[in-house]
Parts: C-alpha cells; sequence; structure tokens
C-alpha cells in the first residue's frame, strides 16, 4: 500500500511540474508581447494581450460569433474527415493495383505543389465561397493522408501477410492486426500535419472568399476596420477551437487504434486431397550479383498420409524450401504438388505479431479466447498469456508460433524447427503437446534430428 501511495504521489507531482513549466513559458511569452506592444505604442499596428482578450470576451457575448465559428468548424471538419477518408481508401485500392497508382500519382504531386490561392480563386470562380474552405481542407489532406498511408502499406510486414495467407485469416482480423499497426505511425505523422494545415488552409480561404457567418469572415471584416485587437480576439478563437477539434479527433483516432475487437475464427472448408503427394520436384534460386542458379530440391518425390513425418537434413538442404513449396508460398520450377486444402504452419521465423499477446496471436486462428488460452497453458505458464510476444524470450515466442499452428483448423501441418531454443524439459511438453493435438492429421516437421518421437517415416 505503501508503495502504491509513493508512486501516486510522485506522479502528481510529475503533472504538476509539467503544468507549472507550461505556466511560465506562456506568462514569458505574454510578457514579451505586452512589452513589444509597449514600445511600439499603436493599437492598431499591435494591440496587447490585455486588449486581445477584452475584445474576445466581447465576441463570446455575440451570438453571431458561435455561429461563425461553429460554421467555420463544420466547414473545415468536413472537409479534413472525407479528405482523410479518401485518401485512406484510394492508398488502399492503389496499393493493389498498379494502374490506380499510376493514375494518381500525377494528381497527388498537382495537389502537393499548386499554391492553395490558387485553388482558392479558382473555385471562386467556378462555385463560389459557400464551399470553399470545405472543399480546400479536403484538396489539403488528400495527398499527405494518402501518400503516408501507401507508404504505411508498402512497409506492411511481407512474413506476416504470408502467414496470415496460409491460415486463410479474414480480412478484419488481417486490417485490425497486421495493416493497422503498420499503418499507425504513418497516418498519425499525416493526420497531425493535417489538421494543421486543413484549419490554415480553410481559414485563409475565408478571408479570401469572405462568406457568410465565417471566422474567416470576422477576421477580414476586422482588419476592414483597422481592428487589430479584433483580428488577433478572432484569430485566438479559431486557434482554440483547432486545438480542440485536433484534441478530439486524435483522441479517437488513439482509441482506434488500441482497440482489439475478438477475432473471427478462419472459416476453411474441407476438401482437396486427403494426403499429400509431390512428385519430381525441382526449385532453384538466383544467387547475389551474376553467381547463376543454385538447385536447392532435386527431383524430390514421396507420399505422406495421417501421421508424423520427418524432414532431415543439413541447414541449406532444402528443408524450408519444400515446406514453403506445400504451403503454396512458394511455386516450384516444375513437378507436382497435391495437398489438403486446409494447412497451417509454423514457420522457421516465428513471424508473430510482436505488440500482441501470445493469447490474442493464437486467438486470431481460434476464434476464441478460452480455445487460446488452453492450448498456451500446455506450453507456457499463465503468467507469460498476456505478455506481448516482443517480451517473451526466443524459446516461448516458438511455443506460441508452435500453439498457433497446432490449433488452426487444418489437415495438414508443417513445422519447420519446432524445437529450436527449447531446453530439454520444454522440448518434452511441446512432443507431448504435437503427437496429442496432431492425431488424424498429417504432420510434417523439418527438424535436425528425430530423438524422441517416433515418426512413420522420411517425406
Amino acid at each position: 500500500m505503501g508503495i502504491s501511495m509513493k508512486n501516486t504521489s510522485d506522479g502528481r507531482k510529475n503533472i504538476i511540474g509539467r503544468y507549472w513549466k507550461k505556466a511560465v513559458c506562456i506568462f514569458f511569452w505574454l510578457s514579451v508581447w505586452q512589452l513589444v506592444t509597449l514600445v511600439v505604442g499603436n493599437e492598431i499596428l499591435l494591440s496587447g494581450p490585455w486588449e486581445t482578450l477584452c475584445r474576445l470576451a466581447g465576441l463570446l457575448g455575440q451570438p453571431d460569433f458561435y455561429r461563425a465559428v461553429g460554421a467555420s468548424l463544420i466547414r473545415i471538419g468536413t472537409g479534413f474527415v472525407c479528405g482523410a477518408l479518401f485518401g485512406i481508401l484510394s492508398a488502399a485500392v492503389a496499393s493493389r493495383f498498379l494502374i490506380v497508382r499510376q493514375l494518381l500519382a500525377p494528381l497527388m504531386s498537382l495537389l502537393k505543389t499548386v499554391p492553395v490561392a490558387s485553388f482558392v480563386v479558382i473555385l471562386l470562380i467556378w462555385w463560389g465561397s459557400s464551399f470553399l474552405a470545405a472543399v480546400i481542407s479536403f484538396l489539403v489532406v488528400l495527398p499527405n493522408v494518402y501518400l503516408n498511408t501507401l507508404e504505411g502499406l508498402k512497409n506492411t510486414d511481407r512474413d506476416l501477410l504470408e502467414m496470415a495467407e496460409v491460415f486463410g485469416l479474414p480480412f478484419s482480423t488481417r486490417f485490425f492486426y497486421i495493416f493497422r499497426p503498420s499503418l499507425r505511425p504513418f497516418l498519425n505523422g499525416a493526420l497531425k500535419l493535417s489538421l494543421g494545415m486543413s484549419w490554415k488552409s480553410g481559414i485563409a480561404a475565408e478571408v479570401i472568399g469572405t462568406p457568410a457567418h465565417s471566422a474567416g469572415s470576422g477576421i477580414y471584416m476586422s482588419k476592414i476596420y483597422l481592428d487589430t485587437a479584433g483580428v488577433f480576439a478572432w484569430t485566438a478563437a479559431v486557434v482554440i477551437v483547432s486545438v480542440v477539434f485536433e484534441r478530439i479527433f486524435l483522441g479517437m483516432a488513439d482509441a482506434f487504434f488500441r482497440w482489439q475487437p475478438r477475432c473471427v475464427k478462419p472459416r476453411r472448408t474441407k476438401g482437396g486431397f486427403s494426403e499429400v503427394y509431390y512428385k519430381n520436384l525441382e526449385k532453384s534460386y538466383d544467387l547475389p550479383g551474376n553467381g547463376g542458379r543454385r538447385q536447392v530440391i532435386a527431383g524430390s518425390s514421396a507420399v505422406c498420409g495421417p501421421g508424423v513425418h520427418y524432414i532431415t537434413g543439413p541447414s541449406g538442404s532444402g528443408k524450408t524450401t519444400l515446406l514453403m513449396l506445400l504451403a503454396g508460398l512458394r511455386k516450384p520450377d516444375s513437378g507436382v504438388i497435391k495437398v489438403p486444402a486446409r494447412v497451417s504452419m509454423m514457420f522457421q521465423e516465428d513471424r508473430l505479431c510482436m505488440e500482441l499477446t501470445a493469447l490474442k496471436n493464437v486467438e486470431m486462428v481460434t476464434g476464441s479466447r478460452a480455445e487460446a488460452e488452453k492450448a498456451l497453458l500446455c506450453l507456457l505458464s499463465c503468467e507469460d498469456l498476456e505478455k506481448p510476444c516482443s517480451d517473451l524470450s526466443g524459446g516461448m515466442k516458438r511455443r506460441v508460433s508452435l500453439a498457433r499452428a497446432m490449433e488452426a483448423q487444418s489437415e495438414l501441418v508443417l513445422l519447420d524447427e519446432p524445437f529450436t531454443g527449447l531446453d530439454e524439459e520444454n522440448r518434452r511438453r511441446a512432443m507431448d503437446y504435437i503427437m496429442r493435438r496432431g492425431q488424424g492429421r498429417i504432420l510434417i516437421i523439418a527438424a535436425h534430428d528425430t530423438d524422441g518421437v517416433n515418426a512413420e517415416g522420411p517425406c
């Protein structure tokens, strides 16, 4: 209890300290502003903080002020939201189809380089000033969000996408747990930048177009009457509203990125073959530079029915390549492959969503938290289930990957070096788990040795 009270007290002191520093900084710059105002000595050229505050207080008592600020908020907010949504959706389509990306490239370059004032003048000629701020905000936000979203999609972990393909994960699971983490840093930066730019450009468009009931027209009229304090007061009101809007929107975005919806169990119908059959497989890879090609599989053939089968051999002998061929992630140069329709795989790499817990990684294939927990308790201790996979040891990560492969609804299970990094006790636990969960299924295990497991024959 004493420790908790001390931590709470320290936290309060830190918060108070941060706010105190901010207050001191604000007071410093207000003092500088007031000092410069006294030196200038002309309210038309420069009004001080007190005059601005009094003018703002006067505006707060006028109903038309709220109507104007509210209208600007609706226009600019609508343009921002529409620009962000359209940018995300168009980037998703462009990342999938090259022709769309090529068609949009010159448009996005145009929107980035053409001055905002040019768009304002053109739109005033075409449509007038009613929707000017909304359209300008949309045009400013669109290229920022589009380009950052496209970059985020390009940086999505390809290993995780292959994992999702093998397990047949539904789109919702792929989006929330593979694409969304990759997009988060890119979108956060784009949204923060676009929020400020949308308000600056939107208010500038209102100042030029002076639509009825807008903050921009209030700034313009204050300028006409040489009311510098009024210009500052309207500007302060816009800044306050924009900061509140930014905080609310970014808070909602952060909540969306932290939200972890329940995973949907992959729907995988039975079908295909009841055994694994491959004949005369050939597979070669290009060597770096001009080193030619290296053949890793030459004329391999086998038939594997239900039971445990081993692929053994030294590193570089083609074990992983063969499993990738059977999983459908690589294409053979020649030969025939026939496998069951439902396949799961434990990869040579862990291929886990590292920011997620061990429990959530397995839930992605079971669709059930209870089933995932039951499986993981066979391999991990209870306190490790809720830890992010990035905090787990190498051996623990291998066991999570093993549970994911074994708990998936599949007739064929491919295990690539499942005992790597495991001590003797955990190796036995893993073997017992594999034998128990693998009954009635085809298990193909790539390993350096077969100690402790009764294999039905090599493939």
